[in-house]
Order: structure tokens, then C-alpha cells, then sequence
């Protein structure tokens, strides 16, 4: 898995989101019937962070969730507004403390009442989908859901 995430992530491999997407999705159906997502929400890059990569790693993964579940998805709602250097060199002490400002939202009253289910590629400390979820539950009778493509223990 960490071999397919780091050619997800650093070499452009965005079929390997697609695959990955489309056979998650298979086990997903039944949750997603019971939980009624609204929309799938991609943790955000920075705008400077995605110029550089030329793309977000968890676009496709998400887009195949949305297609095979068939829920809409949403990448303008939820946004990194403060460029921080990778995560992947930090301890999990130094990730814990993401600033709970690096994530907004933009809303309006019809994204209120939604299930948003939460999607990024690798969880470690948790921080950086606890501030997303943060920024999520400033709209109104909001409830989330995460999902990840894989975990670490390190």
C-alpha cells in the first residue's frame, strides 16, 4: 500500500486513485445506502501546494467513490487557506498540532443539514481531518464521515 500511495502521490499515478476508488467503493455500497453521504469532500491542497504537484492525489479516488456510489462530489466547499511544509518528514507530536485555521469553509443555507464524508489519502495523528471536520461543522446541523485509502501506525 505505501508503494501505490507514493506513486498516488510523488509520481503522478492517478490511475492507481481511480483503481483504488472503484474497488472501495464495492464495500462502501451498503454503508453509504445506510448512511445517506450527501457529498464527498476532498481534504484540500493549497493552492500553491497543488500548482507545484499539478494535482490533488486524492481527486480521482474521490471521483470514483462519487461515479460507483453515486454521490455528488464536492471540492470547492472545503479549503486550505495557509501553505505548511509536507507532513511526511513530521513527528506525530509535531502533526498533532495542524492549526485548526489552515481549514475554511464556503457555504451557502443549501449545504446545511448535509453528510459529508471526508476522504484523504493516509491518516496518521488524525490532525489534519479533525481540522477539516472543524471547518465542516461551521455549517449549520452538519454531520461527517472519514474515510481514508490507507492508516499508518508511525
Amino acid at each position: 500500500m505505501q508503494n501505490l500511495i507514493h506513486n498516488l502521490k510523488y509520481r503522478n499515478h492517478q490511475e492507481i486513485g481511480t483503481f483504488l476508488g472503484n474497488w472501495y467503493a464495492n464495500d462502501l455500497k451498503e454503508i453509504a445506502k445506510e448512511h445517506a453521504f450527501s457529498e464527498i469532500i476532498p481534504v484540500p491542497l493549497h493552492q500553491k501546494r497543488l500548482k507545484e504537484r499539478g494535482y490533488n492525489q486524492v481527486t480521482t479516488f474521490c471521483k470514483a467513490l462519487s461515479e460507483n456510489l453515486e454521490i455528488g462530489y464536492n471540492e470547492t466547499l472545503l479549503y486550505r487557506n495557509v501553505y505548511s511544509k509536507s507532513q511526511t518528514k513530521k513527528s506525530k507530536e509535531a502533526r498533532a498540532e495542524v492549526n485548526n485555521s489552515l481549514f475554511d469553509v464556503k457555504y451557502t443555507t443549501a449545504d446545511s443539514g448535509k453528510h459529508f464524508l471526508l476522504v484523504d489519502d493516509v491518516i496518521t495523528s488524525g490532525a489534519t481531518l479533525e481540522a477539516c471536520a472543524r471547518a465542516l461543522l461551521k455549517i449549520p446541523n452538519t454531520k461527517i464521515s472519514i474515510i481514508t485509502i490507507a492508516y499508518t501506525d508511525s
